[in-house]
């Protein structure tokens, strides 16, 4: 059990073969960043005063990008939904109850999705609280110096994490550039491949098969 900041890791047996399970299919550019997901996302729940389940808060932040991952990625799904779906199989065979499956699917499957999450229950804007603070910065003076330093000691950054991270999108969604239609992703293949064409709403809305 790892307390950092305050805030334990959680020791259950679900949390400890969730931490093996993810440990054993990620590279360490991804545990390390869901690690940080997590406690960026407690914190960010202790400070706001928000009643939260810290194990299907850790479900959350540790699954939210196994759908990044060769074992784990559809052709036909956005890799949020594969991930959140990777997450309720474990679940599921874990007998969690449908009830706080269903939360852990809404917070993996809406991470990338501002706006939203933020308004709904704790689990699932802690997630999204998280991945924003350690992917884009935000919120980043919302935590102190030292916060932010035992954090990222505990689970390293990669000397060059804004272009490893950017690079991990798009190896992870290049298979499958039309499920990045109307969300984050698409820009991750629009920066790196210059013959992406990304899915136009308004041609869709013309090109569709009612009249008017």
């Amino acid at each position: 059990m790892t307390t950092i900041n305050d805030i334990r890791t959680p020791d259950s047996s679900l949390c400890n073969e969730i931490r093996e399970l993810v440990r054993d299919t990620e590279s360490e550019l991804l545990f390390n960043h869901s690690s940080r997901v997590y406690h960026f996302g407690a914190l960010t729940g202790l400070r706001r005063g928000l009643t939260f389940d810290r194990e299907l808060l850790y479900a959350g932040a540790m699954f939210h990008d196994m759908g990044l991952t060769p074992q784990y990625s559809s052709t036909t799904e956005r890799f949020e939904v594969d991930s959140a779906n990777a997450a309720r199989d474990f679940l599921r065979a874990h007998k969690i109850s449908p009830t706080d499956i269903d939360l852990v699917w809404a917070a993996i499957a809406l991470h990338t999705t501002p706006g939203i999450p933020v308004h709904m229950h704790p689990v699932v804007a802690l997630v999204t609280a998280g991945v924003e603070m350690d992917v884009l910065g935000i919120g980043y003076d919302e935590f102190s110096d030292a916060q932010r330093l035992e954090i990222v000691s505990a689970h390293p950054r990669t000397p060059h994490f804004k272009e490893d991270i950017i690079n991990t999108f798009y190896r992870g969604n290049e298979h499958k550039p039309h499920t990045t239609f109307g969300n984050v992703n698409a820009d991750v293949l629009a920066d790196k491949d210059p013959n992406f064409s990304p899915i136009n709403f308004c041609s869709v809305i013309r090109h569709s098969r009612w009249d008017g």
